[in-house]
């Protein structure tokens, strides 16, 4: 039965519960239905084209309407549509498995398969508990994450998530989250105003584990660009400190590639390009371009090795783990990566997109342009001399009574977010070019320019 938009708009008012939306919008005629998409566009069910300037959700790093990957799904649905990996294991896991351990950077040679993101870090500080714990040291249980740093929403996920605004409604967590500076260099409380980084926010990982006791600290969770808070880079030699810090306090590190695996920096994983050699990388969005809902934990032979004696077992397990049909679609999406070199095509044209970028910085309310690959961030201030930001109240009207419908009428789908400072952020897909880049920056010009017009009037 096909149906207009109006009716798809009001059933979905009546019947869907959006994620991190109000339960009830105002008016039914006002929520984005999307239709369809192909490469860097989607369309909604008016027919209306958007440029998709955050690849769904930092997701869809191949691009939309990859045929190749639709009929790979399509064909392990008709051989074997389903089977768990609890005891058994299916020939699509294996291949898959095998691939991202070549993949991988230095001997993280074995994946345990989730089907999103929260599992993946829920996974991983599971594993570290019980890799300390095998190895006499139960009392490690706590993990250290970043402020402002968002690592998922289930509830040990949202343990290590920095975000006070989305953790407050369902406190006590579960305990143990502990979280230390993060690598905002625009405005870190140690050297912001210095003429370089002094790895100061890297240090506060010691002072944190040293003030929890070093024998209760399992794990440290890091993205290779800290995404909450808007794509905050590492400074030079950071990751390097921190893998110092870890060793010599018996700590593992997790590097959470839930976004900065797959491309979206230029790497298959994103530890690759910022110098880190974690322990474990969590994954998933672009192991599968968003084709199907797969993630995982890479972990390295140090971490597994405790598992190996007999009767050994992770007592963890998820019933979609490694789905045959979402196996199939990530590995029908690493053939398009490496007939593509999507890798390399970000590679060549991060400058270029930066470049674009760069062109709105004549504008007063753009403070700082940051980021690397296909993953940048607008923070927007309210006096650049000073770096003064909004109010709440002026930030919520900028953000989402301005800015967000303006961009969305203009034809730019992007993120206008409030998790720190107000920032804009964009991820397009990996198959991005000049065409895409200087609509982005157009787009972008005359919203800022017309909306912060509205907000002095």
């Amino acid at each position: 039965m096909s149906r207009t938009a109006s009716e798809l708009q009001e059933l979905s008012a009546r019947h869907t519960w959006g994620h991190f939306s109000q339960l009830a919008p105002s008016n039914p005629s006002e929520i984005a239905v999307i239709d369809r998409g192909e490469g860097c566009y989607v369309w909604d069910a008016n027919g209306k084209r958007y440029l998709d300037g955050l690849a769904g959700l930092y997701t869809v790093n191949a691009g939309h309407g990859r045929s190749s990957i639709a009929n790979a799904m399509a064909q392990q649905a008709e051989s074997l549509a389903y089977f768990p990996l609890w005891t058994y294991t299916h020939p699509v896991a294996i291949e898959l498995a095998a691939r991202l351990a070549k993949l991988a950077p230095g001997d993280l040679n074995r994946v345990f398969f989730t089907t999103g993101g929260s599992e993946a870090v829920e996974s991983a500080w599971k594993l570290a508990r019980q890799y300390h714990a095998t190895r006499g040291e139960p009392k490690r249980y706590k993990a250290i994450a970043r402020q402002t740093a968002y690592h998922g929403t289930t509830m040990g996920a949202l343990s290590l998530t920095g975000v006070a605004e989305i953790r407050g409604l369902f406190e006590p967590l579960v305990p143990g989250g502990i979280h230390v500076e993060n690598t905002n260099r625009y405005r870190c409380a140690f050297c912001a105003s210095g003429p370089s980084c002094t790895l100061q926010c890297a240090d506060d990982i010691e002072r944190a584990i040293l003030r929890e006791g070093a024998d209760t600290v399992a794990a440290v969770f890091l993205e290779p660009v800290q995404n909450s808070g808007g794509c905050f880079t590492p400074p030079p030699g950071y990751f390097e400190r921190v893998r110092e810090i870890c060793d010599r306090h018996g700590v593992l590190l997790v590097s959470d590639e839930v976004i900065c695996a797959f491309g979206r920096i230029g790497a298959y994983f994103g530890a690759e390009r910022v110098g880190s050699q974690p322990d474990m990388i969590t994954m998933a969005k672009g192991l599968t371009s968003g084709y199907a809902p797969l993630g995982g934990v890479m972990v390295s032979d140090k971490v597994a090795e405790p598992f190996l004696e007999d009767g050994s077992m992770f007592m963890h397990g998820i019933t979609f783990g490694g789905h045959p049909v979402s196996c199939a679609a990530a590995m029908a999406n690493l053939d398009v990566f490496e007939a593509e070199d999507l890798n390399g095509h970000v590679l060549g044209h991060e400058d270029e997109f930066r470049a674009a970028l760069d062109t709105l910085a004549d504008l007063p309310v753009v403070g700082d342009i940051r980021g690397m690959g296909y993953f940048y961030a607008i923070e927007l201030v309210k006096d650049r001399d000073t770096r003064e930001t909004f109010s709440a109240d002026e930030g919520e009207r900028l953000l989402r009574k301005l800015l967000t419908p303006r961009l969305f009428e203009l034809g730019l789908i992007c993120r206008a977010d409030d998790r720190g400072d107000p920032v804009l952020q964009l991820s397009p897909a990996l198959v991005a070019g000049t065409d895409e880049f200087d609509m982005i920056a157009d787009v972008i010009r005359t919203a800022l320019t017309e909306s912060m017009g509205a907000l002095s009037a």
